[in-house]
């Protein structure tokens, strides 16, 4: 049984720590999951912080991102959200 674990932007913020997650998640050893909204916290912040990272290059680390893990992505979760006790809103 393969555990199933929410990527949040913290974590996939950094290269080498996000290549590293992906590759886990590849491997099969977890199922990774993350949401559009923490795609864009990550996008957000790395356009913030790195301003010499052009914007499509942004982009197109989202959409390799996705693609690198088809079933990564989830949607259509906004009314768990209520019901949900998380320490990190």
């Amino acid at each position: 049984m393969t555990f199933v674990v929410v990527y949040d932007a913290c974590v996939l913020y950094g290269n080498t720590q996000r290549d590293m997650l992906i590759r886990i998640a590849q491997s099969g050893l977890v199922q990774a999951k993350w949401t559009n909204a923490i795609l864009d916290e990550m996008q957000h912040n790395l356009a913030a912080n790195r301003p010499d990272i052009p914007v499509e290059k942004l982009t197109r680390l989202r959409v390799l991102m996705n693609a690198a893990l088809p079933d990564a992505l989830v949607e259509d979760y906004e009314p768990l959200i209520e019901t949900l006790k998380l320490p990190d809103p």
